[in-house]
């Protein structure tokens, strides 16, 4: 029983761990990226569709994107994307392709990144977190149930404390290094 709670916060928090990657990995650092828009949602026939799946997006120059539509007609809606997303980017429209030219960061824009790359940090950790607190709570209920001794279950808790303090230390050292990155020049 105590093997399956400890897989479980295991496989969950590891989840928390790639969602923060992934959310991390849209975050712009100068450098081009197909990552910094291929889930932007792009309305295609009323529907949100993920830009990705309506497009090829490549990367000729380390800081341009170019946006190849699958489809020629849903150009206009894939600029509307871009536009209302938060990316700050003006797309250039030739009626083929579109092209997105990443300015250079400011200083200023550096350090708003940087907040944000901490404050996606801190939700990574509450997530992790919480999965601890209900895994905890669902070992009293076992206590409480005589599923399991009181020993098992302190044992237990101590094991899910030694987990999530791993997982919060490679939320950290993910956090920092995408702050190494933000801040480069």
């Amino acid at each position: 029983m105590l093997n399956d709670i400890k897989a479980d916060a295991k496989k969950r928090m590891q989840g928390a761990i790639q969602s923060l990657e992934n959310d991390l990995s849209h975050i712009r650092t100068g450098r081009a990226s197909p990552a910094l828009v291929e889930n932007i949602r792009v309305s295609y026939y009323d529907m949100p569709t993920p830009l990705q799946q309506l497009a090829s997006i490549s990367v000729p120059e380390p800081r341009s994107l170019l946006i190849r539509p699958f489809d020629p007609s849903t150009l206009k809606e894939i600029v509307r994307g871009i536009l209302a997303s938060d990316l700050g980017l003006t797309p250039n429209n030739d009626g083929k392709v579109v092209r997105l030219n990443l300015p250079s960061l400011t200083e200023d824009r550096r350090k708003e990144l940087v907040k944000v790359v901490k404050r996606r940090a801190e939700d990574a950790r509450v997530a992790v977190r919480n999965i601890r607190r209900d895994l905890i709570r669902d070992l009293r209920d076992y206590e409480n149930e005589k599923l399991i001794s009181e020993d098992e279950q302190k044992r237990g808790e101590d094991e899910l404390q030694k987990e999530t303090d791993s997982f919060v230390a490679k939320i950290d050292k993910v956090s920092q290094a995408k702050e190494e990155e933000v801040l480069e020049v």
